[in-house]
């Protein structure tokens, strides 16, 4: 791992992320191996909302519509600029829930491939669960559980389980518009009804996504983002519930002009922040901690490898247990 601009790009249901980073040397600590952590030095966000053509009542597969892909592509190609303007070398580019749904992804991916020169992958839910807990990880350390809030899915890992709902802040919105109402309740009862959290409950929890960025930026009144402010900034159940309140309470114009808010995130906030209590009530835990990593970082840590599986022991009938402790005698 040289010490050189490398970049990634991740392509969501709701907005493009863009991080431009190099892995440094990180400050050694008495008696411990040196390490290279990552570090960013350019990320950029642009709202694409691939998610508003793919999301509807009937659950059909619908493609992306050839308005969407052209501001998609027009954002790519400002992404390329700053990347060729920084020297930057592109290694993954990767597209997410919307395009798991899109029934034209070919289509997407050929124009996508032509703006940044470089053919995007369609990733799972499981991948990006991974990929983003790693990029925690390497931040923070283990035994946490990550909570990724996207425009389409929802990804939780612990580092040995991982799995996808697939709820995100769009496509609640497109369901429920800008205030869930009483019908959110049924809704909560639908998501969670083939899901176990088993083995993820009372650790500390990791919140990943624009809904965490936003909800912090909102909190500390933060009017530019400032990744080291936020990283790691922990909250409490009673710290969200004031600032959903808070958000509530404005028009639309008002809740536009709040830090973090800008370009349509004040349509989708609140479903995000009501999703996020909900699960973190069937996390039974009373605070969480924001983090700025996710799936774009975690892209650019090396693979590792997979935990061996244990070979499962035979069962030897009693019948034939008996049998040959009798012939050993």
């Amino acid at each position: 791992m040289e010490n050189k601009l490398i970049a990634t790009v991740d392509i969501g249901s709701h907005s493009c992320l863009m991080l431009i980073a190099a892995f440094e040397d990180a400050p050694a600590a008495e008696g411990s191996e040196p390490r290279k952590i990552l570090v960013p030095k350019l990320q950029k966000a642009e709202v694409c909302r691939l998610g508003e053509d793919v999301y509807d009542e009937d659950g059909e597969p619908k493609p992306i519509s050839e308005k969407r892909i052209k501001e998609l592509c027009d954002i790519m190609v400002k992404f390329r600029m700053d990347l060729h303007a920084l020297g930057a070398s592109l290694q993954h580019v990767v597209m997410t829930e919307a395009m798991r749904r899109a029934s034209n992804q070919a289509e997407v991916l050929d124009a996508v491939e032509k703006a940044i020169w470089m053919r995007p992958q369609i990733i799972s839910g499981e991948q990006e669960g991974k990929l983003t807990y790693r990029s925690v990880k390497e931040w923070h350390g283990e035994d946490i559980v990550t909570v990724d809030i996207g425009g389409g899915s929802t990804e939780l890992s612990n580092g040995e389980t991982t799995f996808s709902i697939p709820v995100g802040a769009l496509k609640m919105f497109k369901e429920m518009g800008p205030i869930p109402g009483p019908e959110y309740k049924k809704f909560v009862k639908e998501a969670f009804k083939d899901v176990s959290f088993k083995g993820m409950t009372k650790k500390q929890v990791f919140l990943i996504g624009g809904t965490g960025t936003a909800l912090a930026m909102v909190y500390l009144d933060k009017q530019q983002y400032d990744y080291k402010a936020i990283e790691g900034l922990e909250l409490t159940i009673r710290d969200l519930e004031a600032v959903t309140t808070r958000i509530s309470n404005l028009s639309k114009e008002l809740r536009a002009m709040l830090p973090g808010l800008e370009n349509g995130r004040h349509e989708v906030i609140i479903c995000g922040l009501f999703w996020l209590k909900s699960l973190l009530e069937k996390l039974r835990v009373e605070s969480f901690k924001i983090s700025t990593a996710g799936l774009r970082f975690g892209l650019l840590y090396p693979p590792e490898a997979e935990p061996e599986e244990k070979p499962k022991a035979k069962r030897v009938p009693p019948w034939l247990k008996k049998k040959s402790e009798g012939e050993i005698s």
